[in-house]
């Protein structure tokens, strides 16, 4: 046999093609010729391929081998095609049977000496091979616990190329190998250690981390240093529904690409909670790179919250490249020969101090900012980026009076009222495709059978009659009255409802 064959899988973003990995043993000089658009690391695979198999004791050093990647117009990317090359090769030279490795999903990184190391990105390509009908993927151990969170698809495990040969060698139509006890998927993660009790006094602010929590509302919170801003937007995980299974796997995914440790393999646990630093770059934040395209905070924040405390710090690119992501959901890296899309369904939480100093509330008698300052300070929130946040919240400092006061609502009081109302929320949108208020298109809510009498949006609408609001603030409105009534146990928003979600919304820099 001159022609071995197998399967692996290359990645764009999150999207999987699973290729065909195919090896031809040819005479004449000796060469290791690899073709199918290979990145740097993949095409460096021949060495390591001929080390690793020189020690299990069969040189390739005097043979012509042509591997090629097929579909070889799709760029293939990491040195997870290592095991995927070598296996071709061996196949081609008889040392493992060619019918049972046809049809099996390799990956993983060869080491010199043989043994196999982890990669990354391996659950996202598992579960396009699940997509695709492979039944069987071979996977170094160190990667086997996020591999068995897909299911319909056999995952074994191997430590050494030895033991990969030897397997194959064995009887039976396929593969056989077990994945270690030590490799299983961990217990699902304990819930968040905050509690919203610890959070003293701001029963504003309280009700719109609620609202924010129940509808998927993105909140803005203006108020000075001390007032409990990054406490409240901390918290927010804490009052929210626990992830699905397949919402885990959605995350997991995603840090996969990133490298997944084993501690992080779970499928039960708290949404995600990511606050990069304000000094982070746009390709931090958006997603991006020079070599492989990676996601970006708005991407491991998918199903979660990206808190973005100082907001006016970050880089004026990265905040404006939030604005398509609020409101697709996903975000599109484009390059030159690609566009890489990742999702980026998130709940956006911003904290700011009133200016530079911080001490610009109130009367602002302690505050040392120019005029120039403070303008300067808060244009860095473009208009067009708050009227994407529903709630826009004034936090006041803490008084002494709050610290005597009764300590507030518990998380789990506060996410029992959240579930309730997302309940609510997806019985009423069951027949279509979104799940929570914030998702529904405002053209639906403003002319479909859901459309409020004018009794109700009067305020509304002469907000927007004066230019108070814009349409798409007018439509945020809407959406977050629906949520006020959830909460409230009312069918349907009220004008008082209205009333109140137009003045959580208009407190913030820029009235929307």
């Amino acid at each position: 046999m001159t022609f071995g064959r197998t399967r692996s899988v290359t990645l764009e973003g999150l999207v999987g093609t699973v290729v065909d990995v195919e090896a031809h043993l040819a005479g004449g000089l000796p060469a290791f010729m690899l073709g199918g658009l290979p990145d740097t690391a993949c095409a460096q695979s021949p060495n390591r391929v001929k080390a690793a198999t020189a020690s299990i004791g069969r040189s390739l050093a005097q043979d012509r081998f042509t591997v090629n990647l097929s579909p070889a117009s799709i760029p293939k990317n990491g040195s997870g095609f290592d095991l995927p090359i070598a296996v071709a090769v061996l196949a081609a030279v008889d040392l493992v049977p060619p019918a049972r490795v046809a049809e099996v999903v390799h990956l993983g990184e060869l080491g010199l000496d043989g043994s196999i190391r982890k990669v990354r990105g391996v659950l996202p390509a598992v579960l396009a091979a699940a997509r695709s009908g492979c039944r069987d993927v071979v996977v170094p151990v160190e990667n086997a616990a996020e591999a068995q969170l897909v299911p319909q698809i056999e995952v074994h495990a191997v430590a050494h190329l030895q033991d990969l040969v030897d397997a194959y060698k064995g009887g039976g139509d396929r593969v056989a190998i077990g994945v270690p006890e030590s490799a299983a998927p961990a217990a699902a993660p304990p819930g968040p250690t905050t509690d919203l009790a610890e959070v003293t006094g701001q029963p504003e602010a309280r009700m719109a981390l609620e609202l924010a929590a129940a509808g998927g509302h993105h909140l803005f919170l203006l108020g000075p240093p001390g007032s409990g801003k990054t406490m409240l937007a901390e918290r927010l995980v804490s009052i929210l529904p626990r992830l699905t299974r397949e919402q885990s796997i959605d995350v997991l995914a995603v840090k996969s690409l990133l490298g997944l440790s084993a501690s992080e393999v779970g499928v039960e646990f708290v949404p995600p909670f990511i606050a990069p630093h304000h000094s982070a770059t746009q390709a931090a934040i958006i997603g991006g790179g020079s070599g492989a395209v990676r996601p970006g905070a708005i991407s491991q924040a998918h199903h979660g919250v990206l808190f973005l405390d100082e907001a006016p710090e970050f880089r004026t690119g990265a905040l404006q490249a939030l604005r398509q992501p609020l409101e697709s959901g996903q975000v599109v890296v484009s390059r030159a020969r690609t566009a890489v899309r990742f999702p980026a369904r998130f709940q956006l939480v911003m904290a700011a101090n009133p200016c530079p100093c911080g001490l610009g509330f109130g009367k602002g008698i302690g505050c040392t900012c120019t005029p120039m300052a403070k303008r300067a300070y808060v244009a860095k929130l473009s208009g067009p980026l708050l009227d994407r946040v529903d709630l826009q919240v004034q936090v006041p400092p803490v008084t002494l009076s709050s610290l005597g006061g009764e300590p507030g609502e518990s998380s789990a009081v506060v996410a029992a009222r959240v579930a309730e109302a997302r309940e609510v929320q997806a019985q009423r949108w069951r027949d279509t495709s979104w799940r929570l208020n914030s998702h529904v298109p405002g053209a639906f809510l403003r002319r479909g059978p859901r459309r409020l009498p004018r009794s109700a949006t009067t305020d509304l609408d002469r907000a927007l009659d004066r230019g108070q609001l814009t349409l798409r603030g007018y439509d945020r409105v809407l959406r977050l009255g629906w949520t006020v009534a959830d909460l409230a146990g009312r069918p349907s928003p009220t004008r008082d409802d209205l009333g109140t979600a137009l003045t959580l919304r208009n407190q913030g820099p820029v009235a929307a």
